[in-house]
């Protein structure tokens, strides 16, 4: 059994790494000692045997006392007192004790034998202030001994990257039983990110994994999407109080559309944003697990919130949804309650839109809604809002007198005529005023003559002139082609960005959904094994989404990607562990993605050719370019791999000897 070394000296080893024998060595002349002072205070042996067992057992939890007490003496630390009292009880909460590293690390090693405690909270207790690793293995390896423990809360410790590495070699190597942790509020930043992605996405045991208050960003969006895509244990993923934004939000979504198991995703106070909202409306058309969702304040408008209503027209599962303190108003509201009057499969229970002020549309809509669905229960912020009413649209007088020339082929000249009785090519307003009002062939209201009255008149000089009306009526047509412009970039500027943010998602699904073909067989070599031992593995790396998509290249452009990625994958930190033996290395599932495309490629004896029968009619010239013929994988064992086909003319030897037959046979039948 692994323990912890009490030697302070090691405390501030550059390697961070423990003495297992010299720690193993001090733990046992602990427990002698224990030992030696009880037989002391034991009376003489005349008793039976059956109290002699009555008084070990009556001593068993003094063992675990005195055991804790002198790892605080060799450490140096005060024992705390609650500690001992409550060693029996199944939650032991020492948050906000102060332990600091070295009062965690005389719990931990009281711990290594502790059956009763199924709960440990140690929040705020600064474990990583010296030492950072160092101290984070005290309570990895306590937990590889014990497997009683199964909830964990070590939030706010200030583990930072290299904690976050320690944590994640216990979730890598599926050892410890740990069910639910808390790692809120740890300073984990991007650098962590790939600790969490490449242990969880093969775990099986974590269940609920806190996140929160940390400092993931898009690369750690991208990331956690990819676990999530990936990882078949999850139900309960919090990440609230992030900087999730942009791509990194559509990556988690597209990681949220093909994950099975995850009924809650907490990622309020966030940025996601419409294009967030958009990508998760998509990701909710395939989901059907998903239970519950935060969103709150999350800058989520009516139009982000109307594209998320599209995902919940067709959604079967969701339950709970928030979006309080999103910048919406009634329209948003509307389209959530509408869409899901529209689904007729849906399982809504609770919207949560605390903040937006309803009006009595809204609250009819909903009692129509509860009629039919009365379970539903919708949170808004009172009675008492208003969809804004756009002021009356009045088109421009001018246009309209245009329009009316235009239909009645008339020209400006024949229309100012009219009012013109002296030909002076000039008139007064008053006079211009009275013959417009008048006039009933034009439909034009006081205020629009009143408008054009200013156009025409700029200068104040109570006249209007003919020179005028013609320059107005020209920067008017002027000004109808510029709006006309801005309005076609506007929309094409909203269609082009909802089409990249859907190909980015999609993007993102296709290479981040799970390959049941290439998953890891038992009989294989771990991914912890040394890069000689094990074959070289293809990991996902935190590139921009748009260069997720991978095209389908041939011969050394393949090979040399693949290359290029085991490299960097074999130089990842969680692969530069020691070899782990058999019984306690679990494997995980590999994102590498065969190369089948090309002839040097080995063609599995399990695979069938994709391609079709060469038309034994073709003449078509292969010479200087090598064929590609891709292999479907059928099934997933591990086998030793044939021989690669021989290409001959860049088919393959089974298609020319066919070929040769189909030939033959022709000549017989002539």
């Amino acid at each position: 059994m692994d323990f912890f070394n009490f030697d302070s000296d090691e405390e501030g080893d550059q390697d961070g790494k423990m003495s297992e024998s010299s720690t193993s060595e001090e733990a046992e002349s602990a427990l002698e000692a224990t030992d030696n002072e009880e037989e002391k205070e034991r009376p003489d042996s005349s008793d039976t045997d059956l109290e002699i067992e009555g008084a070990e057992r009556s001593f068993t939890p003094i063992k675990a006392a005195e055991l804790y007490r002198e790892a605080c003496k060799l450490v140096g630390v005060i024992p705390v007192s609650y500690f001992i009292r409550n060693m029996e009880e199944p939650v032991m909460n020492l948050n906000h004790h102060g332990l600091g590293p070295k009062g965690t690390k005389a719990i931990a090693i009281a711990l290594v034998s502790n059956t009763t405690i199924t709960h440990l909270e140690l929040e705020d207790n600064w474990i990583l202030g010296e030492g950072a690793t160092y101290l984070a293995t005290y309570l990895v390896q306590m937990l590889r001994e014990n497997c009683y423990i199964q909830e964990l809360n070590i939030s706010n410790n200030h583990l930072d990257t290299e904690g976050a590495e320690a944590v994640c070699r216990m979730f890598l190597d599926n050892i410890s039983n740990i069910r639910a942790i808390k790692l809120a509020g740890n300073n984990f930043r991007e650098e962590a990110a790939p600790y969490f992605s490449e242990s969880l996405m093969g775990n099986y045991r974590m269940i609920e994994l806190d996140l929160s208050h940390n400092e993931f960003a898009e690369k750690g969006g991208e990331l956690l999407g990819q676990m999530l895509a990936n990882n078949e244990s999850l139900e309960v993923l919090r990440l609230s109080w992030n900087h999730l934004r942009m791509k990194g939000a559509v990556a988690l979504s597209a990681g949220l559309r093909t994950n099975g198991t995850l009924k809650v995703l907490d990622v309020s106070w966030n940025g996601f944003g419409n294009e967030g909202a958009f990508a998760l409306g998509e990701a909710l058309k395939v989901n059907n697990v998903l239970v519950e969702l935060d969103l709150s304040s999350n800058h989520i408008s009516n139009e982000g919130t109307i594209k998320l209503s599209k995902g919940l027209e067709v959604n079967g599962s969701l339950r709970i949804l928030k979006m309080s303190h999103n910048p919406m108003t009634v329209e948003g509201a509307l389209a959530l309650l509408t869409s899901i009057r529209r689904n007729s499969k849906t399982r809504m229970e609770e919207i949560n839109i605390s903040n937006v002020l309803v009006n009595e549309g809204f609250v009819r809509l909903v009692d129509v809604i509860c009629e039919a669905r009365p379970e539903l229960d919708v949170v808004y912020g009172g009675v008492g809002g208003h969809i804004t009413k756009r002021q009356e649209h009045r088109p421009d007088p001018m246009k309209v007198i245009q329009s009316y020339l235009d239909k009645n082929k008339l020209r400006l000249w024949d229309f100012f005529r009219k009012m013109d009785k002296e030909g002076s090519m000039k008139i007064t307003v008053s006079e211009f005023r009275k013959a417009m009002m008048q006039q009933t062939q034009i439909p034009l209201d006081r205020v629009q003559v009143g408008e054009l009255i200013r156009k025409l008149d700029s200068g104040r000089t109570g006249q209007v002139d003919y020179r005028g009306l013609v320059d107005t009526r020209n920067q008017m047509m002027r000004d109808q082609r510029r709006q006309l412009r801005l309005e076609e970039s506007r929309q094409k500027k909203e269609k082009d960005k909802d089409e990249r943010v859907l190909q980015t998602f999609n993007n993102a699904v296709e290479v981040i959904s799970p390959r049941s073909s290439i998953v890891m067989s038992l009989s294989q070599k771990s991914l912890l094994l040394p890069e000689s031992e094990s074959r070289p593995s293809t990991h996902f790396s935190a590139t921009p989404l748009t260069s997720w998509y991978y095209p389908a290249t041939t011969g050394a452009s393949t090979n040399s990607q693949h290359s290029a990625e085991q490299a960097s994958s074999s130089n990842h930190p969680l692969f530069q562990s020691e070899p782990h033996s058999a019984s306690t290395g679990m494997l995980i599932s590999s994102l590498e993605e065969p190369n089948l495309y090309c002839s040097e490629a080995p063609v599995c004896s399990d695979c069938n050719m994709a391609d079709s029968e060469p038309d034994t009619d073709s003449n078509t010239q292969l010479s200087g370019v090598t064929a590609s013929h891709r292999a479907t994988p059928v099934e997933n064992r591990n086998i030793t791999h044939r021989p690669p086909y021989h290409l001959v003319g860049g088919r393959s030897a089974v298609a020319s000897t066919q070929q040769k037959h189909q030939k033959k046979a022709a000549k017989k039948n002539k």
